[in-house]
């Protein structure tokens, strides 16, 4: 099982993560109690209903501290399983497998959790249409693995960063002097997508006819959206964003906008509850 994933360094995101807990001594609790020769048999499961993400990296620490481990996945990334299912088996050298235990299971209970949450708002808007979208709000240096998270959901990545659109918000639009004029400043830059926010009707037609490819239309209610989605009447993609939580989503998606961002799939999903267990062998 190999993990691999367009901008990100998978094999150095191991070693820093174990550098990190294994600092200069090393896991000096398992030198000290666990024979150098002893080997381990272990199963990691789920204590709840999860989606699954992150297996393969699960297995790059364990393989890290023991390339001749025996890692076997038994379900896989995007699967919805129960509680008490079997997510690996694995087989190596004590030591290692210890050592290894608290990086692979932090990386996998945090990206399992963000997945899990996201398939709950997946699940919220099933038929309205709408589709998810994640945002920016992640944790530095966790990014590209937090939206692979998101997209194993269910959720459509949007925007991985500064540089592949514009994103003209409140503070940009005060600077250039209103919204058309920041709008035209990114046309004639040569732009191709550029996202206009707007909190208020009268902002529409500006950005529109400024040439603006997608609206997101922040922090309004299900009233002003439909009146939003009615303006725009198709000619480009709308977004509401803002405050949206997996009991409010439902009414925001049936409005008629096109997607419907939310922050707290990676702000705020709690890590799933998944553990390991070791025998001797």
């Amino acid at each position: 099982m190999s993990f691999v994933l367009d901008r990100f360094d998978t094999a150095g995101f191991i070693r820093a993560t174990l550098a990190e807990d294994m600092g200069d001594g090393g896991d000096i609790t398992s030198a000290a109690v666990i024979p150098a020769e002893a080997r381990f048999a272990g199963v990691m499961d789920t204590r709840e209903a999860i989606v699954v993400a992150g297996l393969g990296l699960a297995e790059a620490f364990f393989h890290a501290l023991d390339p001749q481990a025996v890692v076997t996945g038994l379900v896989a990334d995007g699967d919805a399983v129960p509680a008490g299912t079997e997510l690996l088996r694995i087989e190596g050298n004590a030591r290692a497998m210890l050592t290894a235990e608290r990086s692979a299971l932090n990386t996998i209970q945090h990206l399992s959790g963000i997945a899990t949450l996201t398939r709950a708002y997946v699940d919220a808007i099933a038929g309205t249409g709408a589709i998810l979208l994640d945002t920016r709000k992640t944790i530095p240096g966790l990014r590209v693995l937090e939206k692979y998270a998101t997209r194993t959901g269910g959720a459509q990545n949007h925007r991985m960063g500064l540089w592949d659109a514009a994103m003209i918000k409140d503070n940009h639009v005060a600077v250039a002097g209103g919204v058309a004029a920041a709008v035209q400043r990114a046309v004639d830059a040569g732009i191709a997508r550029i996202i206009v926010e707007v909190d208020r009707i009268d902002q529409i037609v500006p950005a529109l006819d400024a040439g603006a490819t997608h609206l997101l239309l922040d922090n309004m209610a299900p009233p002003l959206l439909r009146e939003a989605v009615a303006l725009v009447d198709g000619r480009v993609p709308t977004e509401a964003s803002g405050g949206v939580r997996l009991d409010t989503i439902r009414g925001i998606a049936d409005t008629g906008v096109t997607y419907v961002s939310v922050g707290r799939l990676t702000q705020s999903a709690p890590a799933a509850d998944i553990g390991l267990d070791f025998a001797l062998v």
